[in-house]
Parts: structure tokens; sequence; C-alpha cells
């Protein structure tokens, strides 16, 4: 599984490298965008209705590009202009570094790290998408669980389930395991992020490493494990832009800015339950939140 999960992405990733046939990148279009899951898209369509707000820009949008690995290689080999990444990620599974519990000192890092890209990053957007190991609700009732600590003790009956990234990262699998001393019942499954709420729900599996801002957890009764290790680094959301497409357009960032600090957790987790939970349009939930924060007509 994990092996034909890799060969997935190196073909994605060369695909993404190819010349395009046959067209040329238009100087007044800016392409935008996402790794493959909802909150991601909502983000690119966020920056997309944006820029088409506020320039006089063209926008095409290119999301559910897989994950990290790809979107870094889409945006190198200038596939596309913009996509949301998260500061934490950046770190550690881009730039390799140490993670970090301190926010601005993360935030710099990634600003000097990808620097050396050629690629820009905007200002925080406001909220901050962590990890979240997520169990069943009654099962934490049951157990009077609160904390990862005290779930370890659980972890040797439980069947994880994760997604490839996940297992991959420097801040993921591997060293949470070290962290808490968790053992689980066989491998963790490893799925499409899409799936592994679903997968909780029925019982497939009992944890998952899910996400902060994930607006099923409450409407699934799921709940969150408090990381009191604080193994997890802070994954506040940004735009990562690249510098040459700022260069010929630096209205770009400046519509973008408009964004910094303008969506808080709760935001995030609304945003997400009515794509996911009430299945609605994105393009619509977003331009409903902009409209209501004054940011589009």
């Amino acid at each position: 599984m994990q092996i034909c999960e890799r060969l997935v992405c190196l073909l994605l990733a060369f695909l993404l490298l190819l010349p395009v046939m046959g067209c040329e990148r238009g100087g007044d279009r800016i392409v935008v965008g996402s790794k493959n899951f909802t909150e991601q898209v909502i983000l690119g369509e966020l920056f997309a209705q944006v820029i088409e707000a506020q320039t006089h820009l063209g926008v095409e949008r290119r999301f559910y590009l897989a994950g990290t690995f790809i979107c870094q290689q889409a945006i190198l080999a200038g596939r596309i202009d913009i996509y949301p990444e998260y500061t934490g990620t950046a770190l550690t599974a881009v730039l390799k570094q140490q993670p970090s519990g301190d926010k601005l000192d993360v935030y710099r890092r990634v600003q000097q790290g990808y620097e050396k890209f050629g690629l820009s990053v905007g200002r925080p957007l406001g909220f901050d998408d962590s990890f979240a190991m997520v169990i069943r609700g009654d099962d934490g009732r049951q157990l009077h669980l609160q904390t990862l600590s005290q779930a370890a003790a659980f972890t040797p009956r439980w069947r994880a389930g994760f997604g490839y990234e996940f297992m991959e990262r420097p801040d993921g699998y591997k060293g949470l395991v070290a962290s808490y001393g968790l053992h689980f019942a066989e491998a963790p499954r490893i799925m499409d992020l899409g799936l592994l709420t679903r997968a909780l729900k029925d019982r497939q599996v009992d944890i998952i490493a899910g996400n902060n801002t994930d607006g099923l957890i409450r409407a699934l009764d799921f709940f969150v494990l408090e990381d009191d290790h604080h193994y997890f680094p802070p994954y506040e959301a940004i735009a990562i832009m690249r510098g040459e497409m700022l260069k010929q357009h630096p209205e770009v960032g400046t519509a973008l800015d408009a964004l910094a600090g303008a969506i808080s957790d709760d935001d995030m987790r609304r945003l997400n339950y009515a794509v996911d939970g009430e299945h609605r349009d994105p393009t619509v939930v977003v331009k409903e939140f902009l409209q209501r924060r004054g940011l589009i007509q």
C-alpha cells in the first residue's frame, strides 16, 4: 500500500513537471492550487475569489493536488502560483527542520527557509490547524480519557488509521508513538484523508490523525485527545506564493493580505462543516463568508 501511494505521488510529480503542450501560461492569469482535502479546497477558493475581486487578474483553479510534496513540486515548477500551507508542515515536511512550539519562531524560520526556493510566505490567516488525535466520543467518556498520555494504556487494543503523509513526515507517526509510548493492536491502516472520518465512525479503526479545524468532529460526537506532551508544532495557515509572480503582480500579495488574521479556528470549523456536513458547494460557502466579512461585493 505504501509503495503504491509513493509511486502515485512520484507519477503525479512527474506529470506536473512536464511542459504544457500547445499552450503558454498567460501573464494575466494566476493559478491557485490546493491539496486534496476539504479545508485546502476552501482556502484555495478563498484565495481565488479575493484575487478575482480585488485585482483585474483571471484565476485558474487547480485543486486536489494530492499532498504537500505534489504542491511543493508544482509551485517550484511554475505550474501553480499560490497554494495554502501550514507553518508546521512547511517547517518539518519541506524544510526538514526540528519543530518548535513558538508560533513566531516557526513562522520566521519558514519565511527564511522558503526564500531559497524563490517563494514568499503570506501572513498567517488567523487559525491553527494542528494535528488532532481523534477518538469516538463514547470511547472517551467510557474510558474517562482527556489526554494522549492517558490513552496510551488503551492503544494496544486499538486500531489506528492515518494518512500516508502523516506516516512519513518527521512531525508525524514515528515521533508521536515515541513521545507517548503508543502501541497499537496492528499496524496502522493507511488510507486517503477523506476516508479516515468514516472509518472511525464505522468502527473500522479506533483512533485517527485528524485536524483541529475539522467541522465533523463535533457533529459526529468525536473527541480530540489533548497533546499534553506538546508534540505537534504550530500549524498556522499561510499562503505560499511564487516570488516571480509577485514581482509581476504585487497586487496579488496585497489582495491576500486582506485575509491575514481574518479566519478564526471556529470560522474554519464552520466553513469545513458547511462543505463536509451540509454538503454545500465550496464556491458558494466561500462567497457567502467573504461577503459577510466585506472582503468582496
